[in-house]
């Protein structure tokens, strides 16, 4: 019996641990050739030295699997080392098909005590990173499309993170290079949809050494029943987003956890005020739009505990 995956290759970046993990083993589960990719630095803020340990690791559970996975020791906020993971999947695989940007670090502050390294660090291995691969794996699909005279096989599932939709007040590095994420995968979703490939992004809530002291109050089940912060209930996603049943699935977000996905909109005008005169006032405009926050919270974004919707511990 095939699988939906079958004859596919795909690159899964931060695939060491976590998330990466989980869906480097779904997608070789679903039937693909795996490169995981993890520049194995022991601390989530990204210190420590690189190991290519964590990325053989799995590459090694794939294999004893009967899948078939390498690893790729890399930092893919460089430009050149992105490069050369492309050019790994191709070399090995023959081309590459599915790309999974997962990679990232926190360092987290508040905004008035963030460092400029901190700020740019968090941005460059998030934002830059997903830049980097997609611009290889992008041109790797365009050539061969051009060469064939018509569409090929590509499909890009991106990490942003529900940081960027109600905000984190410790993260704004964080925050901001998620946003970012959403909007370079957008911009992508137009630009190559004519090729046949597709980008989609996910805001996944999950329960990993970077995420550790986010959800360090939200209690595990004690009764065997399976996490609902474990990476395991996002990974399937991922794989239905990489394979042919999603085809008509392009420039989408959607968010992820505990057996639920949900389908986000893009932003929606919630009011409009249009000018008496030729142009406003400030006067007019404190008439128009002040009463219009009167009555409502000086922040709507949803407490994290009802945004979660689990029990504290």
């Amino acid at each position: 019996m095939s699988l939906p995956l079958d004859g596919l290759s795909a690159i899964v970046t931060g695939a060491g641990r976590g998330l990466g993990r989980a869906e480097a083993l779904e997608l070789a589960r679903l039937g693909a050739a795996v490169v995981v990719n993890d520049y194995g630095q022991p601390g989530h803020d990204g210190s420590g030295e690189a190991s290519a340990a964590p990325a053989e690791q799995v590459a090694e559970e794939i294999r004893a699997a009967g899948g078939r996975a390498v690893a790729h020791l890399g930092d893919v906020s460089g430009h050149e080392q992105a490069r050369a993971l492309v050019e790994l999947a191709v070399e090995t695989y023959g081309q590459l098909d599915v790309l999974v940007n997962n990679a990232g670090i926190l360092r987290d502050r508040m905004i008035f005590s963030m460092t400029e390294d901190e700020w740019d660090s968090v941005v460059r291995v998030h934002l830059k990173g997903h830049f980097n691969t997609t611009h290889f794996a992008a041109a790797h699909w365009r050539s061969r499309s051009k060469a064939s005279g018509g569409p090929v096989y590509g499909r890009i599932v991106n990490t942003s993170s529900e940081a960027f939709l109600a905000g984190s007040a410790g993260q704004p590095n964080y925050a901001a290079a998620k946003g970012g994420i959403v909007g370079l995968t957008t911009s992508t979703a137009l630009a190559l949809a004519k090729y046949g490939v597709t980008a989609n992004v996910i805001c996944p809530r999950a329960r990993t050494r970077m995420t550790e002291d986010v959800f360090a109050g939200f209690q595990e089940p004690q009764d065997g029943r399976l996490d609902a912060l474990a990476p395991e209930h996002v990974s399937p996603l991922v794989g239905y987003l990489a394979s042919p049943a999603a085809a008509k699935v392009n420039g989408q977000l959607l968010v992820v956890h505990g057996g639920m996905v949900a389908i986000v909109e893009r932003p929606r005008v919630a009011a409009k005020f249009d000018s008496s005169k030729e142009t406003f006032s400030f006067d007019e405009l404190d008439e128009l739009i002040s009463p219009y926050y009167e009555d409502r919270p000086p922040n709507e974004t949803f407490a994290a505990a009802e945004v979660l919707g689990l029990k504290r511990g």
